[in-house]
């Protein structure tokens, strides 16, 4: 981790530098610092460093003081996320620099809306991510103004992240053509959710689905999955199906490398006895492989528990910074803090990542050092 903030000295600063008076490793450190120390916004990162401004001497220089609030906030708002998304790449790294041969890894690509973002009526940013659950952390992200721009902002993300050799996961609404296409055009592998975008698709896929005997037929080939778990008072089962026989689709030429169609159906047994089952539909470039597929399917949601992360463990819907590029640089910086609370352990085992930044708050010099030495 030391060798993470000896890179940010290699950061290129556009700032005047004739006018700068806090150098911008100074505001990175301070930030990212304060952030896994439990600090949500920009006055509680302001507090942070003037609070534990001898211990940060340790590893940035403070000769023209401790920067303000407003301060730290302009200057994050000044630089390019760009430059952000290198200290996650630098991160990533760091991380596999000892790695061997490992399973193809699960991408997962989705957007979320940042809802404090927005003043007086204005959009607020919704950013579109690759997460990576298998080493926990996010490869990437863009920004747009509308959910609805989802559809042009993956093709940019996907050019800016290196898929080669792994499947992506992406829900309905990146499930495109065009989007497919660059999936295979980057040589990897996809598996995409059906839904009423993909209309016609997606009924023809359920259709074949709905074939009692052809679902059969599956089962006995060996392409099936059959998982269970109790979850929340009620029994979870949940059954995969996937095939390579799709020569009948009428859609096959218009999707690039599509070499397989699946399903999951889930069932939930509920304690008064109650059942209900939800089906969901995809199509993949990968050839038949059911622990692969289902891997994928389920990794998928690993998505949205970053996201849920960014709400409940950072309070990130509750900050109300307005200046888009600050807010984004701050969800970066959300996104590296979490992936260094999942490394890390912390205390005792098993603690979640809003307790971490709890438990560093509480002594952040001697724990701060921990995550350091990581």
């Amino acid at each position: 981790m030391k060798e993470l903030l000896e890179w940010m000295d290699c950061i290129e600063d556009s700032r005047q530098q004739s006018k700068v008076r806090h150098k911008l490793k100074n505001i990175l450190v301070i930030v990212l610092f304060a952030t896994l120390a439990n600090a949500d916004d920009w006055v509680e990162i302001g507090l942070f460093a003037k609070q534990h401004k001898e211990y940060l001497s340790k590893y940035i220089t403070l000769e023209n003081g401790v920067p303000s609030h407003d301060t730290i906030q302009r200057v994050m708002a000044m630089i390019a996320p760009e430059t952000m998304q290198q200290l996650q790449s630098k991160w990533q790294e760091l991380l596999n620099s000892n790695e061997g041969e490992k399973l193809k890894k699960i991408i997962a690509i989705d957007g979320k809306t940042m809802r404090g973002n927005t003043q007086n009526g204005s959009k607020p940013l919704h950013v579109v991510s690759a997460w990576c659950d298998d080493d926990g952390f996010c490869m990437g992200q863009v920004a747009v103004e509308e959910k609805s721009n989802e559809i042009t902002a993956i093709p940019e993300l996907l050019n800016h992240i290196n898929i080669e050799g792994q499947i992506v996961t992406i829900d309905a609404m990146g499930t495109q053509t065009a989007i497919a296409a660059k999936i295979k055009q980057k040589r990897a592998d996809y598996v995409l959710a059906l839904k009423g975008n993909q209309t016609s698709l997606h009924d023809d896929v359920k259709q074949y689905f709905d074939d009692a005997e052809l679902v059969k037929k599956i089962e006995d080939t060996g392409y099936y999955k059959k998982t269970q778990e109790k979850a929340h008072s009620q029994i979870e089962t949940r059954e995969y199906y996937q095939t390579d026989d799709i020569k009948w689709l009428p859609q096959l030429k218009n999707w690039k490398g599509l070499k397989s169609i699946g399903m999951e159906r889930k069932t939930l047994e509920r304690q008064d006895g109650t059942k209900s089952e939800e089906y969901r539909y995809f199509i993949s470039s990968l050839k038949p492989d059911i622990e692969l597929f289902s891997r994928a399917v389920r990794k998928h949601w690993s998505v949205e528990v970053m996201h849920w992360h960014l709400d409940v463990t950072f309070r990130e819907d509750a900050n109300q910074t307005i200046e888009k590029k600050s807010a984004q640089n701050l969800n970066i910086v959300h996104k590296f803090c979490l992936s260094i609370l999942k490394t890390v352990e912390l205390f005792r085992t098993k603690l979640s990542a809003r307790k971490k930044r709890f438990v560093i708050s509480m002594s952040a010099e001697q724990h701060l050092e921990t995550v350091l030495n990581f």
